[in-house]
């Protein structure tokens, strides 16, 4: 149980670093608490491959932002990830709101972002029939994919080039030895020369286990509503307010997503809870209302589903200060590299992060390439797919594509999980019509427990369990 490097962490930050430095020969070994990737942030958030017109030139989150942001589409390429630009309007409704958003194409600029302009209402009218505005920024490079896919590919990928991936495995404790660290885990111990710390809303914590106690976390939920897929044509383009001071996020904003819903969101709400998904009544009006300004041909009736996520403040409520990534190898204890405060835009960054804390273990480790790394995952097209029965009929999923979720190589199989590979559940019916049908799959393949996801939350209790069992 003894590994070069232990990443803790299973988002898209951790996963991409575990497939950069599986490029070398190591001895690698990715943890996580929950029973899959993509539980925390990098499964809840807007699937937005950022340009970095937000964030202030020279910073490393405007920095690493724009590299990743440049790597995106090779990494889709190479994963199976579908990927597409759309394009991103910052839109002023308000005269008092021009001004800022020259003020953005000035940061864009400065940050060398090119393909930036300002247009008219006219030109945006030209551009979004439906949208409400008086001006807007234009940025033609933004783009959209699925966050939890490319999630999982990066986690496959991974594997498949030899990096040892633990799941249901929460690290209780952290121990310097004479020249390597070990992990206390639920699930048994582990040794390492180098600890990579990528616990999104609990980095501070882990931090805190290492004897590191100058971060704090402040977790901030963001909730986002779903709407129907016969509302795609409403938007062309991610169309963002003009973001307001103090806010703690990019303000409600719609986007289309890859699959053909359009996201509306996130709010921006401090909670004490890190792991507080709830979705409230009052926020998902609000939520409403606001997106009723930019695109009021929406209607109650089009909404499906409503979900929620946190992000890693490293800002007190209240406050507007800009704060930077906290990426850095521990002066005082080497070879703990620390990832504090990665929010967004963490997931377009996690590329060019990936590479950076690459850079860092180079100085302790020697990096010699591996020669049998393959960036390619194996991938099965859509269409070779769509043949047999379907089991979800909003998404059009067959029994082929729910076996390949439901045995996928990284072994976990929880009906959130079976979801999040193969789309069953997410369409307008929430599950209605599949979900009996991915249970009688579960029982025909596996004698476990069905959870929703993972330990703790079993689907079937007492008398249902019983009959469950008989049928």
């Amino acid at each position: 149980m003894d590994y070069d490097v232990i990443i803790v962490g299973g988002g898209v930050v951790g996963c991409a670093i575990a497939r950069e430095l599986s490029r070398y020969r190591l001895n690698l070994l990715l943890l996580d608490k929950e029973h899959d990737v993509a539980r925390g942030a990098s499964g809840r958030n807007s699937g937005v491959v950022h340009s970095g017109v937000q964030v202030p030139p020279g910073s490393l989150k405007a920095k690493l932002n724009i590299a990743g942001s440049k790597q995106f589409p090779k990494l889709c390429r190479e994963l199976g990830v579908p990927w597409r630009r759309v394009g991103k309007l910052i839109v002023a409704q308000h005269k008092s709101e021009l001004a800022k958003l020259t003020q953005m194409l000035g940061t864009g600029k400065k940050s060398g972002i090119a393909d930036l302009k300002l247009l008219d209402k006219p030109q945006l009218k030209q551009l979004e029939p439906h949208i409400n505005g008086i001006a807007a920024l234009y940025s033609q490079g933004e783009a959209i994919f699925s966050p939890y896919m490319l999630n999982i590919a990066l986690a496959e990928n991974a594997k498949q080039n030899g990096v040892h991936i633990k799941l249901n495995t929460r690290v209780v404790g952290i121990k310097r030895l004479e020249n390597k660290f070990k992990l206390a885990t639920d699930n048994g111990s582990y040794t390492s020369r180098y600890v990579v710390n990528s616990a999104g809303v609990w980095a501070d914590k882990l931090a805190q286990m290492a004897g590191i106690t100058g971060y704090r976390i402040y977790p901030c939920r963001g909730e986002y509503r779903v709407l129907d897929k016969a509302c795609a044509k409403m938007i062309n383009s991610m169309v963002y307010p003009v973001p307001v001071a103090g806010y703690g996020g990019l303000g409600i904003h719609l986007t289309p997503t890859i699959d053909g819903n359009i996201l509306i969101g996130p709010s921006a709400e401090y909670v004490k809870g890190r792991e507080d998904y709830r979705t409230t009544g009052p926020v998902l009006n609000k939520l409403y209302r606001e997106a009723l300004q930019l695109l009021p041909a929406i209607d109650r009736r089009d909404f499906i589903a409503a979900y929620a996520g946190i992000r890693s403040k490293l800002c007190r409520p209240g406050s507007s200060r800009f704060t930077d990534f906290m990426i850095c190898e521990e002066p005082k204890l080497k070879g703990f590299i620390n990832l504090v405060g990665i929010e967004s835009p963490g997931l377009s960054a996690a590329p060019a992060i990936a590479k950076h804390v690459g850079k860092l273990i180079a100085k302790g480790l020697k990096l010699a390439p591996n020669p049998d790394f393959n960036p390619r995952r194996k991938v099965e097209t859509r269409l070779d797919n769509l043949s047999g029965e379907l089991v979800c009929r909003c998404e059009q999923v067959t029994r082929r594509e729910v076996l390949a979720a439901i045995n996928n190589p990284l072994g976990a199989s929880s009906l959130s999980a079976i979801k999040y590979r193969c789309r069953a559940g997410m369409g307008r019916c929430q599950g209605g019509y599949c979900l009996p049908r991915i249970v009688d799959m579960l029982r025909e393949t596996s004698n476990e427990e069905i959870t929703f996801h993972g330990p703790g939350s079993h689907m079937f209790i007492g008398a249902t369990k019983e009959l469950l069992k008989c049928s």
